[in-house]
This record gives structure tokens, C-alpha cells and sequence, in this order.
């Protein structure tokens, strides 16, 4: 198993917009993509229900845990990007 642990920095933590990209990321991925929160409740990532019912907030921190496949590191990185966005550069 592959697992990453971020913590969620997007704007609004994860409303309707964010889970909607998580979802559709985890549906393309054959193995199942898990989001685990602090006090261990988790959601399958191909659910927009049940990832908007552990209604994540900024600060949040969570474990994304998915099987070791061709492809999975990958998926990851762009969950992390979803979830905790690079701040954006601004011009001087």
C-alpha cells in the first residue's frame, strides 16, 4: 500500500468543487483510493457522498492510502495538489 499524509490547505477546505476533482481523479485509478481523518472515519474516494460527509476543512490533516499499481504515486501527487494547492506566484 502506498499512503500520503497532507494536510488540506485548499481555500474552503474540501467543498463541493475539490471532492468533485478527488472523485474524478480516484474513479480513473483501478484500485481503490481510501481518505482517512484524524479520528480514523474514512470514505472511498469514488464516493462524493461519503467524502463530503467527513466534511474536511482547511487544517484538516488526512491519509490518502491506495495499492501499490502502475500509476498510483502519480495519482497521489495530484490528490495532494487538489487538496493542498502550491501557492500561487505572484508577478513583482
Amino acid at each position: 500500500m502506498l499512503i500520503r499524509t497532507v494536510t488540506i490547505s485548499a481555500q474552503g477546505g474540501a467543498h463541493a468543487r475539490p471532492v468533485a476533482e478527488l472523485v474524478r481523479l480516484a474513479q480513473r485509478h483501478t484500485p481503490t483510493v481510501t481518505l482517512r481523518v484524524a479520528d480514523g472515519r474514512e470514505a472511498d474516494l469514488a464516493s462524493v457522498l461519503a467524502v463530503m460527509d467527513l466534511a474536511l476543512e482547511a487544517g484538516d490533516e488526512v491519509v490518502l492510502e491506495v495499492a501499490d499499481a502502475p500509476g498510483s504515486n502519480a495519482l497521489l501527487d495530484d490528490l495532494v495538489a487538489v487538496l493542498a494547492p502550491a501557492p500561487e506566484l505572484t508577478e513583482r
